[in-house]
């Protein structure tokens, strides 16, 4: 794997910038980049995550698709990063206490096995699915098979 990987972009429907805002820049702790009305720039962990806000975001959004991984349900599609272990550690905590509600809990996947990850999902207030893992040796773990 790279030393250094160059940041990805990914831009995502929301349906309200200030509720992005609140998620991306106070709970998730994502410095704000540049902006708009409709758009808001995040710095998503050295990447660049742009919400845009959407004049047909429906009101109550269709459900991702599931896909079975270990034992759980997992929404697809879905978008995250890999963090150390101390910083899922602490993200995790802090999801926690500002009671975000995870579609699955934080837990160790594929426990004792190659590619044992820490894990983590949940979602956006605009119903987007995250996914936030960690492996004890990121550099060796993250393609094992």
């Amino acid at each position: 794997m790279p030393s250094a990987l160059p940041p990805f972009h990914l831009a995502i429907e929301v349906r309200d910038i200030p509720e992005a805002r609140e998620f991306y820049g106070n709970i998730l702790g994502c410095p704000e980049g540049r902006s708009d009305t409709s758009w808001v720039d995040f710095n998503f962990f050295g990447h660049q995550l742009v919400c845009h806000r959407s004049q047909t975001y429906p009101a109550i959004r269709e459900e991702a698709s599931q896909n079975p991984v270990d034992g759980h349900s997992v929404p697809v599609p879905h978008f995250g990063v890999v963090l150390t272990m101390e910083r899922w550690k602490a993200l995790a905590g802090k999801l926690e206490t500002a009671a975000i509600e995870f579609v699955i809990q934080p837990y160790i996947r594929f426990a004792g096995q190659p590619g044992e990850q820490a894990t983590m999902f949940f979602l956006d207030p605009s119903g987007n699915p995250l996914e936030f893992k960690a492996f004890q040796d990121v550099e060796s773990q993250l393609f094992e098979t």
